[in-house]
């Protein structure tokens, strides 16, 4: 199994050996204070230390979605680090632990269990992707460690059933309706087709779309499918070219993406091309360099430049301190945006968080306000934010809010 990049200063690891002397200090310190006090003390959680407390993520750090993996973990360590510059969370440093799971389920799954098994992680963060999360969120419920900001709109995800899940996002049915209604209502389009990748992520995005389509009295003139972690679209791009669509919505990464508007580009396939945040949109702009389509994209963040906005503002400084170099992009804000919720979360807790605890604050109702961007959790909602963007990738690589009058 390969481990990603990490960055020293943020991360730490639990050695079998380690655990065990602590497990032994522990026990020794447990029993000095029974005989002082004739009462039993509270046992430490998992991830907390009088000085630290420790996040894990698997994500892909590596192959064709690895941007995805980088960007959210870069506004992770950003989040982190501001927090830890100003004195952590009631004394104690936020410390992140990140494995490189390629985008793969069955390396999701050795990176979970390393994570909560091993390293005693307080909690998950940032998982990327459905396929990932839908391997990867069963252990850790098993385990009662919090799953939390997941980088996916999966409807699954937003089952209030799941004890231990916190969404952050909105879904990808919340996205596919608001791409749906641009399409067909701003710019009268009626023949749509879809490419999607052909495991759980597409099928959720896939539905999203049928189901916003059906609502119109539209259907689907084609769909076209490829494998995850490739770019093998030119059969699904035959079978969707000979649809003649008015517009294709994609529900897939960067590089595939990239590949089917070049490659229907070159065959002289007109259309207006658009695409679920999944795809990472600085990613996109950057594999398609140049071309003549204005492809849009489904955000469930604001501006990622909008110094404007106050949580922008704080993002791209917090940046800047915290991972020198890092670009800001939707998917490093949306990363940012975990990492401050946690932060929120932890401080409400006071000097004892527990993984209980921290569920238990957003299964009651409660509402976190980041620079003005308000995520409100409830007893039957474990999703924070319902907002959708529309944004359009110009000509340059540029990007452009869209105006849902039909005016960029």
């Amino acid at each position: 199994m390969k481990e990603s990049g990490l960055i020293p200063v943020y991360v730490w690891r639990a050695t079998e050996g380690a655990i065990r002397q602590r497990c032994f200090c522990l026990a020794l310190l447990a029993a000095v204070a029974l005989a002082a006090t004739c009462s039993p003390p509270a046992a430490a959680e998992n991830g907390v230390s009088d000085n630290t407390i420790v996040f894990g993520q698997s994500a892909a750090f590596d192959g064709p979605v690895a941007s995805l993996g980088i960007g959210f973990r870069d506004g992770l360590l950003a989040a982190f680090a501001e927090a830890n510059r100003e004195g952590g969370v009631n004394g104690r440093r936020l410390q992140l632990v990140s494995y490189d799971d390629g985008y793969e389920p069955e390396i999701s799954i050795a990176n979970t269990h390393r994570l909560i098994e091993e390293d005693g992680v307080f909690a998950l963060i940032g998982e990327v992707g459905t396929p990932t999360s839908r391997s990867a969120q069963p252990i850790a419920q098993k385990s009662l460690v919090p799953f939390v900001g997941a980088f996916t709109g999966a409807s699954f995800l937003r089952n209030p059933e799941l004890p231990n899940v916190v969404n952050i996002r909105a879904s990808y049915d919340q996205e596919a309706e608001a791409l749906v209604d641009y399409l067909t209502t701003d710019l009268g389009l009626k023949r749509i087709a879809v490419l999607y990748q052909d495991d759980t992520f597409g099928r959720a995005g896939l539905d999203g779309v049928t189901a916003a389509l059906e609502r119109r009295d539209v259907g689907l003139v084609a769909d076209g499918t490829y494998m995850r972690n490739t770019t093998a679209v030119k059969r699904a791009l035959l079978t969707i070219r000979k649809a003649d669509p008015q517009a294709v919505i994609i529900v897939g990464a960067y590089k595939p993406a990239a590949a089917f508007i070049r490659t229907a580009d070159t065959v002289g396939m007109e259309a207006v091309f658009a695409a679920l945040s999944f795809v990472g949109s600085n990613a996109l702009a950057a594999e398609l360099g140049s071309v003549d389509d204005i492809v849009l994209v489904s955000q469930v963040v604001p501006m990622f430049d909008n110094e404007q906005l106050p949580l922008v503002s704080k993002f791209l400084s917090a940046l800047r301190e915290g991972v020198p170099g890092a670009a800001p992009s939707f998917v490093a804000l949306e990363g940012y945006l975990a990492g401050r919720l946690v932060v929120e979360a932890l401080n409400r807790l006071g000097t004892d968080p527990t993984r209980q605890a921290f569920l238990d604050l957003f299964q009651s109702t409660a509402t976190f306000d980041i620079d003005g961007l308000r995520l409100t959790y409830g007893p039957k909602d474990n999703q924070g934010s319902d907002q959708v963007y529309l944004t359009a990738i110009g000509r340059n690589g540029d990007f452009t809010e869209v105006d849902r009058k039909g005016q960029k």
